[in-house]
């Protein structure tokens, strides 16, 4: 056999760095479903200034291939989720951050139930998308509720983030919720600013999973706008009629 000349070698290796490359793309990007009630759709300010939106563009930004899908539906229960999340699954999914129970509690929904329908919704995760990694965002119950009922609801989710292996956001309006700066007139829902400072959040958990590493502090804060507001109050969910 005729040895390969240095020009052949070179081709060859060209081409074989352009196939790589090619592999490399049609991979495409990781893709990201938030699957919550209206924190998640963006109730009051529309999709495209929900949180799930500033993800995007922040992971835009910083080039860290990621396809954010917004499964936000507003008024949604942990048992409608359960009963749609299979029909959400049919499409790929590689994070799956899970944000629901708000509206379970303030309709006082024992929390045995809630519990036992978010591990099904986890349940049905694991089996269409078994190597998706889940991420599970929390929310706090307005104090009215009595502290049995709001410490009850609140340690659910690190119970299930725990037992899952899953990320956890234990608090997602964690220096929102109670600022009427970055709230809504609902006083349930954060505004266009509020959820700068969401997606600030989000982003510090989602950052090792999509780039590979925690962001810097200086990038993260670019999703805030420049606000001001990061006082420590009691998180609360959205209206079970919106």
């Amino acid at each position: 056999m005729a040895r390969t000349s240095n020009r052949t070698r070179f081709l060859l290796g060209g081409t074989l760095l352009a196939f790589v490359a090619v592999a490399d793309e049609s991979a495409g990007p990781q893709v990201v479903l938030f699957f919550g009630d209206s924190l998640t759709s963006g109730y009051g300010v529309g999709k495209a200034n929900a949180f799930p939106a500033l993800v995007q563009a922040q992971a835009d930004s910083l080039h860290c291939g990621a396809r954010i899908v917004n499964a936000g539906l507003a008024g949604e229960t942990t048992a409608g989720g359960l009963r749609r999340v299979d029909w959400i699954l049919q499409q790929p999914v590689d994070v799956f951050v899970l944000e629901l129970g708000g509206n379970d509690g303030l309709r006082g929904v024992p929390l045995a139930e809630t519990e036992r329908n978010l591990q099904g919704i986890i349940d049905r995760v694991k089996k269409r998308a078994p190597a998706a990694r889940l991420v599970i965002a929390g929310v706090r119950l307005p104090p009215n509720l009595g502290p049995e009922y709001t410490e009850g609801f609140h340690a659910i989710f690190k119970r299930l983030a725990k037992a899952n292996g899953a990320g956890l956001i234990s608090g997602l309006l964690h220096g929102v919720s109670g600022d009427r700066q970055l709230m809504n007139a609902d006083g349930l829902h954060p505004n266009v600013c509020g959820h700068r400072h969401v997606a600030r959040t989000v982003w510090l958990e989602l950052a090792p999973l999509l780039c590979g590493r925690a962001d810097s502090p200086g990038a993260a804060q670019d999703l805030e706008g420049g606000d001001s507001g990061d006082a420590t109050t009691t998180e609360e969910a959205d209206d079970d009629g919106e």
